[in-house]
């Protein structure tokens, strides 16, 4: 198989119940519920993504023809020693292209993998830590995981209706959009009203990491 990568990068993780760990992100190219051009984003099913996914030109990125090829490059931007090796598999949609030759190939090297969907792809066996950030009008198959982060306000969206999926960590996360602090405040009020979740911020984006 022949891995699309649009970038590869060394950074703290800036969200959710990993935040603030140490990790290597891979971002692969491509996504189901949108193309990444702005022309479509009015037809597409998720209309909010802030992440430019298209192509390989990213840092680290580019077609790799092999899993032990582009483990061997992720292992390249960790570059401290062996230990606590932490990954994080993204995209775009990353469910796409992520196959057990590459969870193993990672596994040898160490890593812990973890890996964000939205849950339209049924995950393969061997993630460590996966999280699912459903999308308003798109059919959810993979209702079960580690961590549910739920990218709020979502009109469309039952929040009660989440929890009865097979989740440890329910987080909400305000969707950056123009009217950030209104989103906020929605995402505060969630939690207020239902303390099964988590506010789960972008600490990466305060702090001007990647």
């Amino acid at each position: 198989m022949t891995y699309a990568v649009k970038e590869i990068f060394l950074t703290l993780q800036g969200e959710g119940r990993q935040a603030g760990r140490r990790a290597v992100f891979l971002r692969f190219a491509g996504c189901n519920l949108w193309t990444g051009r702005e022309e479509d984003r009015e037809k597409a099913i998720c209309q909010f993504c802030d992440t430019d996914f298209v192509g390989t030109d990213g840092e680290g990125g580019g077609k790799f023809t092999s899993a032990e090829a582009l483990a061997d490059r992720v292992a390249e931007f960790w570059g401290a020693g062996e230990d606590h090796r932490l990954i994080v598999i993204t995209g775009g949609e990353p469910l796409l292209q992520l196959d057990p030759p590459l969870l193993d190939a990672l596994h040898v090297r160490g890593f812990q993998v973890a890996v964000e969907s939205n849950g339209t792809i049924i995950a393969p066996p061997g993630i460590d830590w996966l999280c699912i950030s459903p999308k308003a009008g798109a059919e959810i198959v993979q209702k079960s995981g580690d961590e549910l982060k739920l990218v709020w306000p979502q009109p469309g969206i039952d929040p009660a209706e989440l929890e009865q999926w097979g989740f440890v960590h329910f987080l909400v996360q305000p969707m950056d959009c123009a009217d950030r602090k209104s989103s906020e405040q929605a995402a505060i009020e969630l939690v207020m009203a239902r303390p099964r979740w988590r506010l789960s911020v972008q600490s990466h984006k305060m702090l001007g990491l990647q």
